[in-house]
């Protein structure tokens, strides 16, 4: 199982290589009636987008140098999030409770609250240095300087006194995700204007291609060297305590901050002030559609929570090597890459969010088949060990996930890139993007939050105790008793969840396809000047 998809919100796939800016005109449910004025208004807003990028027909081959520039970043934008994304089985492995593990996940909300800072990222800059550049390179010394300060204080935070110091571990990989997100502000911005009409949805593949090969990096190749098991069984002759690599001697490998930028032209409705922005924000936030758009964006999710959350966790708990899960992504990391190609020649069209909508059921099924997944797992376990048929269904299971999974996460960001008003950048863009982000990570901390308090244990041994709490589960151990699971909250949550995404999909889902039938006007930001 991915452990990328079962202990963190990332930042995710996205979409076609092709993109309309432009949306078919139908029957919406909000109708937008612009006068002559305003329309004129619109119409000369386009021209002066459409003179920010290379005029004329052009191939990918004359923009190879931007596009291997894109996925450069987005992989280095991947390997702190893939670092981050290793912690919480790190802390299954050491018995840490799920309370704790909703407390880290707090890490990964910065991709879900960019669009805080997007607008200043957007608009303050030093004219001499570069737009970009103002930004990502700052960002890439602060990610090195965090990175090293975890080589020297990560292995002191995990084994501190009481158990791992989640407080701290939560600041620091939070600054780390913090600095990731204003860099991915900064690149969503450039790429909507660096790259021509007709190659711009090559970015959305960088982000995805590149973004999969950092988080793997970051994630599964470090958790498979950092085992002592794995190390021992492949790659050592003689065998030792730890693995070739420790998570401290990982974070030693400071990002290159010095990024070889090209200098583009960028369009004069870019350079507004701070304020402008911010008001221009919230102008695109009170537009009836983009508003109910991220309404729908913001509760989609919720029938996911706990499939994406916990089961990779539970799986560990129930002892399966956290490396051994890690091993089994590497076998998809192709089908990562090919799969945002192959879906994007069903969301080229005027309605990806078409897509969308019949992924959405068969993900809610996977889901079901992950908690069942979970119950069949220790009658599998032999000496110790799990046998080879168990990592074949495991692998089997992840593969179909990440076509549902991949298929509305291509539509959606497909969706966004065709009604995304490139007027103030990537602020735009980074509503969408993290709106679309903050309705899977809520979700997902409050399923684990959740189960503790929904898992109900009963103190087996010792008449009269109970297992209610930590000290009551000491004290029943304390008098010969052993706290045994009745019920699993895990389980609970996984049938809630599925109950109230399908409930969503009949009384919701239509109304968000229908979302693809409003005018281009119903998306585009109105300003006066």
């Amino acid at each position: 199982m991915d452990v990328s998809e079962f202990s963190a919100g990332r930042n995710g796939r996205q979409r076609k290589p092709v993109i309309s800016w432009e949306m078919r005109d139908g029957e919406g449910s909000y109708s937008s009636s612009v006068d002559v004025e305003e329309e004129a208004l619109l119409q000369h807003r386009d021209e002066d987008k459409d003179e920010s990028r290379p005029k004329g027909h052009t191939g990918i081959g004359a923009e190879l140098g931007s596009i291997s520039l894109l996925l450069f970043l987005y992989v280095l934008q991947g390997i702190p999030l893939g670092l981050a994304g290793s912690i919480p089985l790190i802390l299954q492995g050491k018995n840490v409770s799920y309370k704790d593990q909703a407390y880290f996940s707090f890490v990964f909300w910065p991709f879900s609250l960019k669009l805080l800072w997007a607008p200043l990222v957007d608009a303050l800059y030093f004219s001499r240095f570069g737009r970009r550049k103002s930004w990502l390179v700052p960002t890439q010394y602060l990610l090195g300087f965090f990175m090293l300060y975890l080589s020297a204080t990560v292995d002191s935070l995990l084994e501190s006194h009481g158990g791992p110091d989640i407080i701290t571990l939560t600041a620091v990989f939070f600054m780390l995700a913090f600095l990731a997100a204003t860099q991915d502000i900064a690149v969503d911005g450039w790429a909507l204007t660096m790259l021509s009409r007709d190659n711009v949805g090559y970015a959305s593949t960088c982000n995805s291609v590149g973004q999969t090969a950092g988080y793997f990096l970051g994630n599964v190749l470090f958790l498979a060297l950092e085992s002592a098991d794995f190390c021992n069984s492949y790659l050592r002759f003689e065998p030792k305590a730890t693995g070739i690599v420790t998570l401290s001697g990982k974070c030693r490998v400071k990002e290159n901050p010095r990024q070889e930028q090209k200098k583009k032209k960028m369009p004069l409705d870019e350079s507004q002030g701070v304020i402008e922005t911010y008001k221009l924000l919230v102008s695109i936030i009170k537009m009836p559609a983009v508003f109910t758009f991220c309404v729908l964006l913001l509760t989609a999710k919720v029938g996911f929570s706990a499939a994406d959350a916990v089961t990779g966790l539970k799986l560990v708990e129930e002892g399966v090597p956290k490396e051994k899960l890690a091993l089994l992504a590497v076998p998809m990391v192709p089908l990562q890459i090919l799969l945002p190609l192959l879906i994007s020649k069903y969301t080229a069209g005027p309605r990806p969010l078409d897509v969308f909508y019949k992924a959405f059921p068969c993900r809610l099924i996977i889901g079901l088949g992950y908690a069942l997944l979970v119950w069949w797992t220790p009658s599998t376990k032999q000496e110790k060990e799990f046998p080879f048929y168990y990592y074949a269904v495991v692998l089997f299971s992840y593969a179909v996930h990440q076509v549902a999974l991949y298929s509305m996460y291509v539509a959606t960001m497909a969706f966004n890139a065709k009604v995304s008003d490139p007027l103030i950048g990537g602020t735009y863009m980074t509503l969408l993007n993290t709106v679309t982000n903050l309705g899977g990570n809520w979700p997902s901390t409050l399923a684990l939050w959740l189960v503790d308090p929904l898992t109900l244990k009963e103190c087996q041994g010792a008449a009269g105790q109970s297992c209610d709490s930590l000290e009551a589960a000491e004290v029943c151990g304390r008098m010969g008793g052993t706290c045994v699971t009745s019920l699993d909250g895990y389980y609970v949550e996984s049938l809630v969840c599925v109950l109230i995404g399908f409930s969503w999909w009949f009384f919701l889902g239509k109304r968000l396809k229908s979302l693809q039938d409003e005018t281009p006007s119903a998306w585009q930001c109105r300003t006066h000047k």
